[in-house]
């Protein structure tokens, strides 16, 4: 199955990545999309509630790739969801926050 799209008449290629961010709430994985896309961060922002999803293009060797960020939410009522996030998925970011002491019992 491939997810590129080709357009012969532009020279240019388009690939598509789908790239989703993993992990629980408050680690950061909102505040990393905003510091790539927009090279912002909001220390104020609020919970993602479901999924946030957000295009950026590349242009590289006369390519244009197309990243498809998809950002989960970590509370746990959403954790059931993300199997189907990340259906078609080409990476998935584990997102996780090293300052935290790890809960032995967290899946």
């Amino acid at each position: 199955m491939s997810d590129s799209i080709s357009f012969s008449s532009n020279r240019n290629t388009i690939q598509k990545f789908k790239i989703v961010l993993v992990g629980d709430q408050n680690v950061g994985k909102s505040s990393i999309i905003a510091r790539y896309i927009r090279n912002e961060f909001d220390p104020t922002k609020n919970p993602t509630i479901g999924i946030d999803f957000i295009s950026k293009n590349i242009a590289t060797a006369g390519k244009i790739i197309r990243l498809q960020l998809w950002d989960t939410a970590g509370q746990e009522r959403f954790k059931s969801l993300i199997p189907s996030y990340l259906k078609d998925a080409h990476m998935a970011l584990v997102v996780f926050d090293l300052a935290s002491s790890p809960d032995p019992n967290q899946t």
